[in-house]
């Protein structure tokens, strides 16, 4: 940031503090952040930390944030403030973004519910004020990066459409052991609403819906052998931007070998209960530990035939690590998904568009060479 702003973040997890901290320690003239959470002593945590870690001098203000009532004070905030980042869970976002709508503040949201987004777009449509919507890493930055490849493999071999456009990410522990080969490295029930909810892809050119986890397959990347699955959400909106231009797209989550064996054993009769999320959700927890040593693989390929009929394929991989941030040791599914959101913002706050922007409308290579975002990911040329 260039400008000094009043930065909103809701939420008081991993992935708020260190949109706190990137937000403090890389911008060159740092924001005041008011760090909202229904716990008061969380969000006063989080402010605290981010302060403790940052070498740069800042202001970052912890408040009561309850998203039924509302209170003067928290209206005061919202009222003065130039942007809101939406930390909190999915299903609270169109409240948040409806909190931004009413108070003029631009805003950017993680999530990947497909009908929580469709809520934001109708009520945001005509906002004064910018919406980027599903902007952390899956969503997020992995659909800037595809759509990217998609744009310049056309450019290269002069044609207007691809076969393939493939999207992976994986959130993984550097180790896994039996039965799951898995450990949760973020949000449990984030895991388990991609694992249930149905995936858009593109197939034949045109937009359809498969169950998650029915095309699994394996891939090789970097030499290390992964399993691969589709699951919701990740694909953002490039199925309706690109379904007239790309034959076969997906977005699949990349897993350990083994782990979506165990998941399936664990879903059978689990469609039938009355809450199936929230059940899987319970199995993993009881099951598979949390660990903090994380990395974050990611992999888009762009297929297709140039003008003289040669099959032609191009990959981009990319391995990252946790990365120290001032003071403080982030860990790798918390930089590679704070800072696309902050990188949205910033672009929000100094071009200042109205309504709502989706993945595929943003300009891809300027947004993949930002201030927030290459510092984590490397630059694109």
């Amino acid at each position: 940031m260039k400008t000094h702003y009043n930065i909103i973040i809701a939420g008081a997890g991993g992935i708020a503090e260190a949109a706190g901290l990137i937000l403090t320690e890389w911008s060159q003239v740092p924001p005041t952040i008011y760090i909202g959470n229904r716990t008061l002593k969380k969000a006063e945590k989080v402010a605290q930390w981010i302060m403790e870690g940052t070498t740069k001098p800042c202001k970052v203000i912890a408040f009561h944030l309850d998203s039924v009532n509302i209170s003067d004070a928290t209206k005061t905030i919202f009222k003065n403030g130039d942007a809101l980042l939406d930390c909190l869970p999915g299903s609270l976002a169109p409240t948040m973004a409806k909190l931004a709508n009413d108070n003029n503040l631009h805003y950017a949201n993680l999530t990947e519910y497909v009908a929580e987004t469709n809520q934001i777009i109708d009520l945001a449509k005509n906002a004064k004020t910018g919406f980027v919507l599903q902007t952390g890493l899956a969503p997020g930055y992995i659909d800037v990066l595809a759509h990217y490849m998609f744009q310049e493999f056309c450019k290269q071999h002069q044609v207007d459409r691809v076969d393939k456009l493939e999207l992976k990410v994986g959130a993984l522990t550097h180790h896994a052991i039996a039965p799951h080969f898995y450990g949760f490295t973020w949000s449990p029930i984030g895991v388990a609403t991609e694992y249930l909810k149905d995936c858009i892809v593109i197939r034949d050119y045109k937009k359809k819906s498969r169950p998650a986890l029915s095309e699994r397959s394996r891939i090789i990347i970097n030499g290390i052998t992964y399993e691969d699955d589709i699951t919701s959400g990740g694909a953002a909106d490039l199925p309706d931007a690109l379904s007239d231009k790309v034959k076969h797209l997906d977005y699949k989550t990349l897993r350990h070998p083994g782990h979506y064996a165990w998941i399936e054993n664990q879903l059978k009769g689990l469609k039938a209960t009355n809450n199936p999320i929230a059940k899987l959700q319970e199995i993993m927890l009881n099951n598979i530990p949390n660990i903090e040593d994380d990395q974050i693989i990611i992999y888009a390929a762009v297929e297709g035939k140039d003008t003289k009929g040669i099959l032609r394929r191009q990959e981009i991989a990319n391995h990252i690590k946790p990365q120290q941030i001032g003071k403080h040791t982030l860990r790798a599914i918390q930089t590679t998904t704070a800072a696309p959101l902050v990188q949205a913002i910033q672009w929000l706050l100094e071009t200042k568009p109205k309504g709502v922007i989706l993945q595929s409308q943003l300009d891809t290579k300027r947004f993949l060479n930002g201030t927030f975002i290459t510092p984590v990911y490397g630059k694109i040329n």
